[in-house]
């Protein structure tokens, strides 16, 4: 799938395999990116493997960006996969520094996490149910519309409320699934895309920020200090804007880490696109739908398309790649969208975002 997406994104940018001069990528259970060289070819280049969770594909993008930056090379690139099993996940308390009775309580399993965050949040913020349900909705009619999502057919709002539930308040279809998948992006300088020609979208921003003190987060035990709770996905989204020049109302189409439908909702306050407890009318209004005044998740986001770790950030800046060359096709949003955003969440409390302008 690695190696698919590779020969798809350099078609796309009318390059060979030869003219990358450096290389980033990774997954989190699917083996060693480097070890693509045996099917891409023996170039010699250097090829860095990353491995940072869900935002293994964010990381491996900014890494990228920043050798190109450096001058370290005219043509990058970075590439995210994976294929898990099925069920949950099932990460070892060892590998986040945790002792095994942490585990041995049940805490490692990450639905239980979103199901108190969310349920949290809710009874701060007056969201209900049926908001959640709504959320889900959505991904699932955006994913019917595109072709390289892995849930592609439209469910009731009432039939993903009424759902098995999984850890209250999210239900069974709420969730994303750990899934398969590949996802790659060509990077170029401005010389080496005029030398190329082609279809380019400008990287205007790119963040990665680790939890600060005080957070809440996959795998923590508990609210540390006093107060609120503050957000690393606030202090990506607010370095990508800063970096960017604009600010969130600039942003057309947006893509956010949803690997549940509370995710989505907080992301979307988190992330700076409205205050806190404003996504129930924001939901209720059709604001993120696809001809909404901000469509989030236009490709059906992970409830759609799965949750492929390594993948998973790399397919939000595809995705936004796409509808701001205006070839989505039927989820195309209307007006000719110029600045999009992307947003990817993961444990232990780390988040990478882009903003990409035509």
């Amino acid at each position: 799938m690695a190696v698919t997406a590779i020969h798809a994104a350099l078609a796309d940018a009318g390059v060979t395999w030869p003219d990358v001069q450096v290389a980033f990528g990774g997954s989190d259970g699917s083996g060693l990116a480097d070890t693509l060289v045996a099917e891409l070819g023996f170039t010699g280049i250097p090829f860095t493997n990353v491995k940072n969770g869900c935002a293994t594909g964010g990381s491996a993008l900014v890494s990228a960006v920043n050798a190109v930056r450096a001058g370290a090379a005219d043509i990058a690139l970075a590439v995210g996969f994976d294929k898990h099993p099925r069920g949950a996940f099932d990460p070892l308390p060892a590998e986040w520094g945790l002792p095994e009775g942490y585990g041995e309580a049940g805490l490692m399993v990450t639905t239980q996490f979103f199901g108190s965050k969310i349920s949290r949040y809710m009874n701060m913020y007056g969201i209900s149910r049926d908001t959640l349900a709504q959320v889900a909705a959505k991904a699932y009619r955006n994913g019917s519309l595109n072709p390289n999502a892995w849930r592609r057919e439209p469910m009731p709002a009432e039939v993903i409320r009424d759902a098995d539930m999984v850890n209250d308040p999210l239900t069974r279809y709420m969730f994303c699934s750990p899934g398969e998948g590949g996802a790659a992006i060509v990077v170029a300088s401005e010389s080496a895309v005029r030398r190329l020609g082609g279809r380019p979208v400008a990287i205007k921003a790119i963040s990665h920020r680790t939890r600060q003190f005080g957070s809440f987060e996959v795998f923590a035990p508990a609210v540390q200090g006093t107060g609120e709770p503050v957000s690393v996905s606030t202090d990506a989204a607010r370095a990508a804007f800063e970096q960017a020049g604009i600010e969130p109302a600039d942003v057309d189409v947006a893509q956010l880490q949803d690997t549940e439908s509370g995710a989505e909702i907080m992301h979307m306050a988190e992330c700076g696109f409205c205050e806190h407890g404003e996504q129930e009318q924001w939901i209720a209004e059709g604001r993120t739908e696809i001809d909404g005044t901000l469509p989030v998740n236009t490709d059906g986001g992970c409830i759609a398309n799965g949750e492929p770790i390594g993948a998973s950030g790399l397919r939000q800046v595809h995705e936004i790649v796409t509808q701001l060359r205006g070839e989505a096709g039927d989820r195309q949003v209307d007006g000719s969208p110029k600045v999009g955003f992307t947003h990817v969440y993961g444990a232990p409390g780390i988040s990478a975002c882009t903003v990409l302008a035509v």
